[in-house]
């Protein structure tokens, strides 16, 4: 089949977004179909090595045809400016579909948020009579209204108008959990015959047989060190003001560390509050690349998540099955409403607990500290659960029995 993936970010840029997308297209093509991405141009979330290269508009990767699309700024602005540049990327990306399409998609599978993308999978539906599937990741405008990021009652109603209008136009709808599936045919009230759930998914082999060497440990000073990791983007929703909180509860402990890696729009407000605090155990780095990644959660003792109790959909944050393949135990400080509560649980890979509750996250983060010497059976249960569940290949092998 011709496959048209459209998503907002595409390696070399760094996110969970963007590895995801990579992964499926190269599982597509593994599997004999075409596919084409459709995406914007990289500038955002790069690291060292790429940031200033210049990327061909039109191009082939291992057989992969990517279109990279200049778009106004949508990441490190104010709302207004995102919500404008949103807004015209679906024209800008049909109109380069358009440009270079050569053949008739079969699919065309759009990855959301950003939601306004989905209006460029409608329209190459309508012109190509492709078939239409929506991945939703956010529910957007839900997520925005429940962290106090969209408070119009205007754009409110006009963002779910284009929801609405996007649902009914995708032949298909897959979200990333149970909860969240319930979530779209329940409060959103869009038809169980089109909704199912597609787990988000994790190359293990990437971490298979990989040992910490100590690298990143050496290279950010965190010898001897008990390093509880946060990698990814620094945003509003994950609320990592919590985690800087207990870091203060627990500066009395010097071993324990917390390790940023990564960027976004609050990690300077973070910063400040380190200063603020005087906190020792609080370290900053940027980005490390796509290949680097699984060695620098190897390097870690526990891999950290955080989400704003202010959430009030199912979301389960996607680093978290990257820390399970990678075989470290897992603490997670999620919204009441996340399914992944019952991932931890069922897969007893650590802890979570709700994040309306500073006092019991410092009394967790100390009592896996307190286990630091027997959590390699959190590590091998985590590994034995995402190998089984969330594991590339299988759920894929969900998505393409809806084509």
């Amino acid at each position: 089949m011709n496959i048209v993936l459209i998503t907002d970010s595409y390696p070399p840029e760094i996110r969970s977004a963007s590895h995801l997308m990579q992964e499926m297209a190269e599982e597509l093509r593994n599997r004999g179909h075409k596919i084409t991405v459709l995406t914007s141009y990289p500038q955002y979330n790069l690291a060292d090595d790429f940031a200033g290269r210049q990327f061909e508009e039109h191009s082939f990767e291992n057989d992969i045809e990517v279109i990279r699309i200049r778009t106004l700024p949508h990441h490190k602005v104010n709302f207004i400016v995102r919500g404008i540049s949103q807004l015209t990327m679906p024209n800008l990306f049909f109109y380069k579909f358009k440009k270079y399409c050569r053949k008739k998609p079969d699919i065309v599978l759009v990855y959301s948020p950003p939601l306004p993308l989905a209006i460029a999978g409608k329209k190459i539906k309508e012109k190509y009579r492709a078939k239409f599937i929506l991945n939703i990741q956010d529910i957007f405008p839900q997520n925005a209204v429940d962290l106090g990021v969209l408070k119009s009652t205007a754009l409110i109603s006009f963002f779910e108008r284009i929801e609405k209008a996007v649902y009914k136009s995708a032949d298909v709808i897959t979200a990333h959990s149970e909860g969240n599936q319930d979530f779209l045919t329940g409060t959103k009230k869009v038809p169980s015959c089109k909704v199912f759930t597609l787990h988000n998914w994790v190359d293990v082999s990437l971490f298979s047989g990989l040992n910490g060497n100590g690298k990143y440990r050496k290279d950010f000073g965190l010898e001897n060190k008990f390093v509880f990791l946060f990698a990814g983007v620094i945003g509003p929703s994950q609320n990592l003001d919590l985690i800087i909180e207990a870091a203060n509860r627990l500066k009395d402990y010097s071993e324990i560390c917390f390790l940023f890696v990564g960027d976004g729009t609050e990690k300077e407000k973070l910063k400040r509050m380190k200063e603020a605090y005087g906190l020792k155990n609080i370290i900053f780095q940027p980005f490390v690349s796509k290949e680097a990644y699984p060695r620098l959660v190897r390097d870690s003792d526990v891999g950290l998540i955080c989400l704003s109790s202010m959430n009030k959909t199912p979301v389960v944050p996607g680093k978290l099955l990257g820390y399970m393949a990678a075989g470290i135990p897992v603490v997670a400080f999620l919204n009441r409403e996340s399914d992944g509560h019952d991932i931890i649980k069922k897969a007893e890979c650590g802890y979570s607990a709700f994040s309306d509750d500073i006092e019991n996250m410092k009394n967790i983060i100390l009592q896996i500290y307190k286990e630091k010497n027997s959590l390699s059976r959190y590590g091998e249960n985590g590994f034995n659960y995402v190998t089984k569940h969330f594991d590339r290949k299988v759920c894929i092998d969900t998505l393409e029995k809806l084509f």
